[in-house]
């Protein structure tokens, strides 16, 4: 459920520039890591075998997959994206960028910083927006992710 006012398209288009929202810290325990896994068919064993993780990679141990750290991006903008008034529904985009700059440890918690960047309502009905997200890890300098996230919503 979201935490983020809702704003009417006219509030939010005037954001654009601004940073809407910090999420909550989220912890990628091994658990989540290993369903993930499950869920994706992805069994690398730098996922799922601590002790082979720690002795042949240089992570020290296991490592989330990038793509749940993506996943986790719908946990973090229900909590800190921009929220509209008077939508019927919406959707994700996509991306036009995305880069996994360090990666994220099991145990780590990481959380999302959501930036409004462009927004578009030049169809009637229709709001595309884009934001820049950036995923950071808690203690690292480096963030696990940086992108440029679409999303479109109709009202």
């Amino acid at each position: 459920m979201s935490h983020v006012p809702k704003r009417t398209v006219e509030e939010l288009e005037a954001l654009v520039g601004q940073e809407m929202g910090v999420s909550r810290w989220f912890e990628v325990t091994q658990d989540k890591i290993d369903k993930f896994a499950d869920v994706t068919e992805d069994w690398q064993f730098i996922h799922l075998d601590p002790e082979r993780a720690k002795a042949e990679t240089p992570f020290g141990g296991t490592i989330a997959h990038g793509f749940l750290t993506v996943s986790l991006l719908s946990a973090m903008v229900y909590e800190a994206g921009p929220g509209v008034k008077g939508i019927k529904s919406s959707v994700n985009y996509g991306f036009d960028k995305l880069r996994f700059v360090s990666p994220v440890k099991a145990g780590a918690r990481i959380r999302g910083r959501f930036t409004l960047t462009k927004f578009d309502r030049s169809k009637p009905g229709e709001v595309t927006y884009h934001q820049n997200v950036v995923v950071e890890i808690e203690g690292e300098e480096k963030p696990a992710l940086v992108c440029d996230w679409i999303g479109r919503v109709y009202i």
